[in-house]
């Protein structure tokens, strides 16, 4: 973090990632202006969001994979490339059935260039810098997610909502040459077998079935669509647990990155609790726009207090787990957060930003800034460290999968259907439901936390492997890397 090159990588891997959390969020702003310009039902603008979502989690463990073989390097610039590309596309859409396509390609760029960049940090900086690291990579990350409305809502009022795609262009340029200048190359050297491509497209399918019935659900399709999509997951899970034993074909979820109870657990609570966080980013600046009569820009502004929070508190949340553990920053912060969706819960006509969105948003931010670096390093310290990209995408498909699912399911479950964004009334009585269970999810994830990590999951000694002997972490200030007379020898 000292050095030059250290700063480089933690640059280009927080914008690399950053954009493709930004475009996750940045769209919600739109969606009110999208919906009436291309004609699109409740539904469709569900599917805006989730057909990236769906092709971003079905996707992101090949993704890791890929990084892990070839070079993490080398995948997160083609993954930066492929998103522009798709981008481009989503900002040229003449309709909603164009756009949906568009954005599944996107997740496709999305699911190449994010456990990357997670993984670059994993595997360029000595051990004890690392909680750090990942915390900086975290608040930064999440100010992306937070200033994704803000930015979504100045592009829609003065641009137009093509531009909230257009503009991913210029960034993504700029993140392919401060990689390609600046981030050394790593891979998994022990790495062999063939890629399990079925596997993957099981994993994808599983989850578009499922998605589709929760969201068109109402008829026998829908409800076929949902059991297959079951089914589908199903195989995906026993034919992953048959490739663990050996074979031709590598595993894309190796049976072995589970073997820690807690790793297991870690992402239960990041299912549960990014599940909450997606209802929230998808439903809270409509309800600005909708039912509370904010601008699109004044709507995005709203979540500036979490961008802040989590850029000032973020790394030092990580240094914290890193000194007392990751147990009570992450139970507290995510009961915070619950804290902070209760008090959400009281946005409807006529609200104020300062009397009502602003305490709980600054509330939730609060939450999110004391829990997620923990949680983002937990993942990785718990995990075998020659998994480095696939533990990270095993946590960021599992995070999307949890934003996925709830999305799709709780908007019909809170009677948020049809043409609901056009009627104030009913869309508060149904965000205000959203609100109540994801605060309720929130809980859960946070009584899951403390029962289920331990105060020193930080501080295992550390493992040596294959990948680290081939790939000499960077020098940070005056720390020497414990194993750099092991890779002497080697």
């Amino acid at each position: 973090m000292k050095s030059p090159s250290g700063r480089w990588i933690v640059f280009t891997t927080v914008l690399g990632s950053g954009m493709a959390f930004l475009d996750s969020t940045v769209v919600n702003v739109a969606l009110p202006r999208l919906g009436e310009d291309l004609g699109a039902s409740m539904s469709g603008l569900q599917w805006t969001v989730n057909a990236y979502t769906l092709t971003l989690a079905g996707l992101i463990l090949l993704g890791g994979s890929l990084g892990d073989r070839y070079g993490r390097r080398k995948i997160f610039v083609i993954g930066v490339a492929w998103f522009a590309i798709a981008s481009a596309l989503c900002g040229l859409a003449p309709n909603i059935q164009t756009l949906i396509l568009a954005r599944a390609l996107q997740g496709i760029g999305g699911a190449l260039l994010t456990p990357g960049s997670l993984a670059i940090i994993q595997s360029s900086f000595v051990r004890e810098d690392r909680p750090r690291a990942v915390g900086v990579w975290s608040g930064l990350g999440g100010v992306a997610g937070a200033v994704g409305p803000l930015l979504g809502g100045w592009l829609v009022e003065t641009a137009g909502w093509r531009w909230v795609f257009l503009i991913n262009l210029p960034i993504a340029a700029l993140v392919a040459v401060t990689a390609v200048r600046h981030v050394p190359e790593t891979k998994d050297e022990t790495a062999t077998g063939r890629f399990d491509v079925l596997g993957a497209a099981l994993a994808a399918l599983a989850l578009a079935g499922i998605t589709y019935g929760l969201i068109e659900r109402g008829s026998a399709i829908p409800l076929a669509s949902a059991i297959v999509g079951v089914a589908l997951g199903v195989a995906f899970v026993l034919l992953e647990a048959r490739r663990s034993h050996g074979g031709a074909v590598s595993a894309l979820v190796p049976v072995r990155v589970f073997a820690s109870r807690e790793f297991t657990a870690v992402n239960v609570v990041t299912l549960i609790m990014y599940a909450a966080m997606g209802v929230v980013f998808f439903l809270l600046v409509v309800e600005l726009q909708v039912a509370a009569g904010f601008s699109p820009i004044a709507a995005g502004c709203s979540m500036l207090p979490v961008m802040v929070l989590m850029l000032l508190l973020s790394p030092r949340a990580g240094e914290l787990g890193r000194r007392i553990g990751p147990r009570l920053p992450m139970t507290a912060g995510i009961l915070v957060c619950s804290g902070g969706l209760l008090l959400m819960s009281r946005v409807g006509p006529g609200s104020s930003y300062l009397v009502d969105v602003l305490p709980a948003v600054t509330v939730f931010g609060l939450g999110l800034s004391a829990a997620v670096a923990p949680l983002t390093a937990t993942v990785l310290a718990t995990a075998d460290e020659r998994f480095a990209g696939v533990a990270s995408g095993v946590n960021n498909a599992v995070a999307r999968t949890g934003s996925l699912l709830a999305v799709a399911a709780i908007p019909p479950l809170v009677g948020l259907t049809g043409a609901a964004y056009t009627s104030p009334i009913e869309f508060t009585s149904g965000f205000r439901a959203a609100m109540m269970v994801s605060a309720a999810m929130m809980v859960g994830a946070a009584i899951l936390t403390f029962v289920t990590i331990r105060t020193n999951a930080l501080r295992e000694p550390e493992r040596k492997t294959a990948c680290e002997l081939t790939a000499p972490p960077l020098e940070t200030g005056e720390r020497i890397d414990p194993s750099e007379e092991t890779r002497e020898h080697a």
